[in-house]
């Protein structure tokens, strides 16, 4: 980058053929040396097993400064506590813009909580890229084109499952278990569209708050239907509050959950791995405790990291790895931004990607985004719990 400043300096002719090096652009939170990120996460709350992943996309960016940072910057990434309730979220990502100064919102961790300050960034055009929350909502590139999704499409995933069902048992009878707001219902939505006729089969549905103490209640009548089938969509505590209960219960049905509750530590080690044994999900990314990864240059470069610069964290949490890779899906849009760092360069890097690939996604999963489409992945690999740990099977599922 001096040697080009030197050219431009000394050299009109460089600096008209070579404009997009010469000038450097700026907004709010960005300069020469630094690149000032915001975000908000359940550090706190019913979705705290969450906060980790906050923990290590901050933890990645300090190994980066380390290194130098990204073109030259270093990245400052400020992640407040919002304790998974909307109305904190509103105050944190206010003091974000507001008082911070943030160039763009990052990773921000939850469907209601993303839903609070959707119209605000919008309407304040302060990008909200890679929102960890799969509602269909965030690909409303029209609408809100200034929010991006950095989770697969719940809707998109919901049908994995339910196709899943269809191929293997025609005659299901089939409950469901969700959590009452956005992402339960796209989760519900796309099983069922999944399910195609067989939708028929569902014989009970049960929700449950957030606020709710337990599930216990909604698992006993769902098994009283006589279901032989449970797709469930929950958040890890109420995750394994459920498949705890199922076990208690004696009842072994055909069990699907979705991959916001698939974490061995925050889910399954809590529900008791014996009582997880046979439940199939749909993933993107490797899984750390999956030996088949273990010589895998991405896997021992992540596992490096955790010992370096998460000493106290679990390298098998999966909320630490995909923590990871959405810190390196940012650092890939802000090593394109180059110096255009401005709200509007950060958000048409972040919706103009093509086949690209990270260290941790599975063979045959890769990230494309179009300005007229923000849905990351389409594409899923179903995995079953083996008692001990999640092991791969089927061929790459394309669900558009």
């Amino acid at each position: 980058m001096k040697t080009i400043q030197m050219l431009a300096a000394g050299a009109l002719i460089a600096v008209a053929a070579q404009p997009a090096f010469a000038q450097k652009k700026y907004d709010t939170g960005a300069s020469d040396t630094e690149i000032k990120l915001g975000q908000t996460m359940p550090y706190s709350g019913p979705a705290s097993a969450y906060g980790t992943q906050g923990k290590a996309e901050v933890a990645y960016f300090a190994m980066i400064n380390s290194k130098g940072g990204i073109n030259g910057r270093k990245v400052n990434l400020i992640s407040l506590d919002d304790a998974y309730s909307p109305p904190k979220t509103v105050e944190q990502t206010r003091k974000l813009v507001e008082s911070e100064g943030v160039l763009a919102l990052v990773n921000t961790i939850g469907t209601a909580t993303n839903a609070a300050v959707h119209k605000y960034l919008n309407q304040a055009k302060v990008p909200q890229i890679l929102v960890s929350t799969g509602a269909a909502k965030w690909n409303d590139p029209k609408n809100f084109p200034w929010t991006t999704p950095g989770v697969w499409n719940y809707t998109y995933e919901g049908r994995v499952y339910g196709k899943h069902v269809v191929a293997t048992n025609p005659n299901a009878r089939i409950a469901i278990l969700s959590q009452n707001d956005d992402a339960g219902r796209d989760y519900v939505r796309g099983f069922k569209e999944g399910l195609g006729a067989l939708v028929k089969n569902v014989v009970k549905e049960q929700t449950y708050e957030t606020a709710d103490p337990t599930v216990d209640s909604q698992v006993i009548q769902l098994k009283s239907s006589g279901a032989d089938t449970l797709f469930m969509m929950a958040t890890p505590k109420f995750g394994a509050q459920a498949i705890r209960k199922v076990a208690e219960l004696g009842w072994k049905p055909a069990f699907y959950i979705s991959s916001v509750a698939a974490s061995r530590a925050q889910t399954l080690v809590p529900a008791g791995v014996e009582n997880a044994k046979g439940i199939i999900t749909a993933t993107v990314l490797k899984e750390a405790s999956d030996p088949s990864w273990a010589n895998d240059p991405g896997m021992l470069e992540y596992k490096k990291f955790m010992a370096e610069w998460m000493k106290d964290s679990d390298p098998l949490n999966s909320g630490n790895l995909f923590g990871y890779t959405i810190a390196q899906f940012t650092a890939h849009i802000l090593k394109n931004a180059g110096d255009d760092l401005t709200r509007a360069n950060v958000l048409k890097q972040a919706t103009n990607i093509k086949g690209l690939t990270l260290p941790l996604l599975l063979p045959g999963v890769t990230i494309n985004v179009s300005p007229t489409n923000y849905a990351t992945y389409d594409t899923f690999r179903t995995q079953r719990f083996n008692g001990e740990r999640w092991q791969l099977f089927g061929d790459p599922i394309k669900v558009e």
